[in-house]
C-alpha cells in the first residue's frame, strides 16, 4: 500500500489503477476508510469519531496536494509524501 503520509497512527494511502471518484485509504487501529478528495467525505467504511476529524482536517488543508497524487496515480506515476497533521 503506497503510503502518502502517517500521523497519530492514522495511515494514509492511495493506489495505482483506481477509479473515480478521486479519493484515498486511510487504515487506523483496525478501522479501514475511503475518503473522497472532492467533496470531501467518507465514502466507505468507518472510522473513530476522533480519526476521523483528524483525518478530514488533514485532508482540507491537503486538498491541492492529494488531487496532484490522485492524478500521479491515474497516471501510473510514483506519488509524492504529504505533510502529516501537525
Amino acid at each position: 500500500m503506497p503510503a502518502i503520509s502517517r500521523f497519530y497512527g492514522i495511515l494514509v494511502a492511495m493506489y495505482h489503477r483506481e477509479h473515480g471518484p478521486p479519493h484515498f485509504h486511510v487504515r487506523y487501529s483496525g478501522h479501514k476508510a475511503v475518503v473522497g478528495i472532492e467533496p470531501l467525505r467518507v465514502l466507505h467504511g468507518k472510522l473513530p469519531r476522533r480519526a476521523e476529524g483528524l483525518v478530514l482536517e488533514w485532508a482540507a488543508t491537503r486538498q491541492p496536494e492529494s488531487l496532484d497524487n490522485w492524478r500521479r496515480a491515474e497516471a501510473q506515476r510514483s506519488l509524492a509524501p504529504i505533510e502529516p497533521l501537525d
